[in-house]
């Protein structure tokens, strides 16, 4: 049907054979591990273009010399990312396109990329995406949890004030929809036993997604631990939704109450012990009354 090509047709003159008075700025997500999983259109305009800014010249200059692409690579990573801005916006104003990428996955997205792209885009320039594999969307897809959207998370901060305010966030948000979050290897065993405070549930983890060890494991936090010792790799982790029926009313003691209370105390460190006492009750399917009770006999 002549509908059915005119869509391609119009995507690829888009993308590579219309000439620009300015440069574009594109942003190309390359493969989370399997480099089978680029795209047509991410090799087309790697080779198109004049300069690659990469995040780690040495593993662009992999993904690149597999597939054939002889453009120049310059470096741009989190500690010279604004430095960069003048010489790629005067490349741009040449008529010369670049493409951002980073080691794996999306520029911007857990990575560097964003003061770029926010800079490019205030000079006038125009950025185009390019779309690939994303570790999120694949843990997700293959989890089999049912959850109305979900919340990413990036990865947990590392100053304690900040870790202590995203794990609040983290145990909040979970408790209606799914959460995602990615940790690396050195640091996967503090983050779960930090999780472990506010989440007893099982939970998922996807371990190094796409590549020749990948796997999906899901347990509780303590079989986790045991399971990832050493870890390795890459971790995508999935928190699902709570359900109320998995934990009984008859299964809390007081030593679970006062538990919980003492660590949402810490975690929040502000707030009045009534908003604590409430949320403890809220998660345990308690009043804020009978809270107060079991806090005050356990003195």
């Amino acid at each position: 049907m002549a509908g059915d090509s005119k869509g391609p047709v119009l995507s690829e003159r888009r993308s590579s054979g219309r000439r620009e008075s300015k440069g574009v700025l594109y942003v190309v997500a390359t493969p989370i591990g399997n480099l089978d999983d680029i795209t047509l259109r991410a090799i087309k305009i790697l080779k198109q273009v004049r300069l690659v800014a990469a995040e780690d010249t040495r593993r662009t200059g992999i993904l690149l010399r597999h597939f054939g692409v002889e453009t120049a690579i310059l470096s741009v990573h989190e500690h010279n990312e604004r430095a960069r801005v003048d010489p790629i916006v005067a490349q741009l104003g040449r008529g010369e396109s670049v493409a951002l990428v980073t080691d794996a996955g999306t520029p911007g997205i857990s990575d560097p990329g964003a003061a770029l792209v926010a800079a490019i885009r205030g000079a006038g320039f125009r950025v185009e995406p390019i779309p690939a594999a994303s570790a999120v969307a694949a843990v997700i897809s293959a989890s089999g949890v049912s959850s109305e959207g979900f919340t990413f998370l990036g990865f947990p901060p590392i100053r304690s004030k900040d870790r202590k305010y995203w794990l609040v966030q983290l145990s909040e948000a979970s408790r209606h929809r799914l959460v995602v979050f990615f940790e690396a290897p050195h640091k996967v065993r503090k983050t779960l036993e930090d999780l472990f405070i506010l989440v007893k549930r099982p939970i998922i983890v996807g371990r190094e997604i796409t590549k020749l060890h990948e796997e999906f494991v899901s347990g509780t936090i303590p079989e986790l631990l045991a399971r990832f010792e050493p870890p390795q790799g890459e971790f995508t982790v999935l928190v699902p939704p709570e359900d109320p029926g998995t934990e009984p009313l008859a299964a809390i003691t007081d030593e679970a109450v006062v538990e919980l209370f003492g660590q949402i105390t810490e975690l929040r460190q502000s707030g009045s012990k009534r908003d604590a006492a409430r949320e403890t009750g809220e998660r345990l399917g308690l009043s804020a009354k009978q809270v107060y009770a079991i806090i005050e006999r356990n003195k």
